[in-house]
């Protein structure tokens, strides 16, 4: 539990008849060796020494967060999705298997052992994507090209797979697997074609075994790089048509995972000069990123939905009451490493924030850091702040953000010589 997000989670009906409790930190999920055994140990421990009733566990992180949670519902009678949901979307190589029974939008994909010196898949074309059946974010992903880049990927992955890999073993010795998926096991690699278009992504729930839709979001990148620029809801890019063969792929792949109380969230790629529409990977959890967005624009964060699935409430959100039209979180890069000298000022941000309406600035370095020494980055690029803008069209949504950049006063000096790889 972070302040961001407890302030959004304190926005949520009935919110004044919710206690929310910190169970475990971002550090001790997400630094460094993920202790799995020591984590639910910890865990419970917790819970057990709670005075008061436990009415729910959730979370909106990726591994070990998704696969805790259900664990931990199911020792207190908590409601949940099961284990096995989750892994079937956690497991990359799995969830591909259960894809192909059900749509056709995904693209051609093999699994990979990079223990054994292996070369590229039979069937499939370069340019591809490497990458763990299991890590965190787009960490030891690799775009290729050819069979020299390859090869350069394997070794890279090989070497540093263990860290989420072996402990994601843990939890797949907790069920009984499809030969295919354990013979992978947990430090396995994924291959498969790039896909081609611009990304999206669905945001869903399942309530009593329906499977809901609530909302399509654009992913835009910045220009000639992978790295998101913005996320912003509803989408403005996609036709209606196209919205609606989202929904349905959506419903037929999570009904086939069989996922219940519980929300997702499902990246997409669609080709408008192909019509070509392709699920890139689907996340057991709704997005946290996003629930400033559906605050803005429906007048309820999708927290809303998490918690009411866990407590046994209705989980709709409302449809257009809040008050702008289009939301985005963007994400302010720095393409270069560099120690930050000065960053903004808590006063600077409430400013900023008063000036211009619809504006939330969360700054992520702090004064001293390393840019390459912050948690969660890309091996592309450096965040230096998250703004939750919203606005009543697309083209006041870009001045507001042109505006809030121009004012950030960030100084950098550069990374310390010695360090540098």
């Amino acid at each position: 539990m972070d302040e961001g997000n407890l302030d959004t989670l304190q926005d949520v009906p009935l919110a004044v008849n919710y206690r929310f409790h910190p169970l475990l930190t971002i550090e001790e999920l997400q630094v460094g060796d993920i202790p799995v055994v020591e984590l639910i140990e910890k865990a419970q421990a917790k819970l057990d020494a709670f005075e008061g009733n436990i009415d729910a566990i959730v979370g909106y992180w990726d591994f070990p967060v998704s696969t805790l949670v259900p664990i931990l519902c199911e020792r207190y009678g908590l409601s949940s999705t099961s284990l096995e949901s989750i892994v079937k979307c956690e497991h990359k190589y799995w969830s591909r298997l259960e894809q192909r029974k059900v749509i056709d939008e995904h693209p051609r994909f093999a699994v990979v052992d990079p223990f054994s010196e292996p070369g590229p898949p039979e069937g499939l074309s370069f340019p591809m994507w490497l990458k763990p059946v299991k890590s965190f974010s787009s960490e030891l992903a690799f775009g290729v090209k050819d069979e020299k880049e390859f090869h350069e990927a394997i070794g890279e992955i090989r070497e540093g797979i263990s860290r989420v890999g072996k402990p994601f073993e843990y939890i797949l010795d907790q069920l009984e697997l499809p030969a295919e998926v354990e013979e992978a096991g947990g430090q396995a690699c994924l291959a498969e074609e790039s896909l081609s278009g611009e990304q999206f992504a669905a945001e869903g729930y399942v309530h009593n075994g329906e499977v809901t839709v609530y909302g399509v979001l654009d992913s835009i990148n910045y220009p000639d790089s992978p790295c998101f620029l913005r996320h912003q809801y509803p989408t403005q890019l996609l036709p209606e048509s196209v919205v609606e063969r989202i929904k349905d792929v959506s419903k037929r792949v999570i009904s086939q995972i069989g996922m219940d109380s519980a929300t997702f969230s499902i990246e997409y790629f669609y080709d408008k000069e192909t019509d070509e529409l392709n699920l890139l990977e689907i996340n057991p959890r709704h997005s946290q990123s996003h629930a400033e967005m559906f605050e803005y624009v429906d007048g309820l964060p999708n927290h809303h939905c998490m918690l009411s699935l866990a407590l046994g409430r209705d989980p709709r959100l409302p449809q257009g009451e809040g008050p702008y039209q289009v939301a985005a979180k963007w994400y302010y890069r720095r393409f270069e490493d560099g120690v930050a000298r000065r960053v903004p000022t808590e006063e600077e941000i409430e400013r900023l924030q008063e000036e211009i309406p619809g504006v939330k600035i969360e700054i992520v370095p702090g004064k001293g850091r390393r840019l390459s020494d912050l948690p969660g980055q890309d091996s592309y690029s450096f965040e230096l702040a998250h703004l939750f803008i919203g606005a009543d069209s697309e083209e006041e949504l870009c001045e507001k953000y042109d505006r809030c950049v121009a004012a950030l006063p960030f100084e950098f000096d550069a990374a310390p010589e010695e360090e540098r790889d």
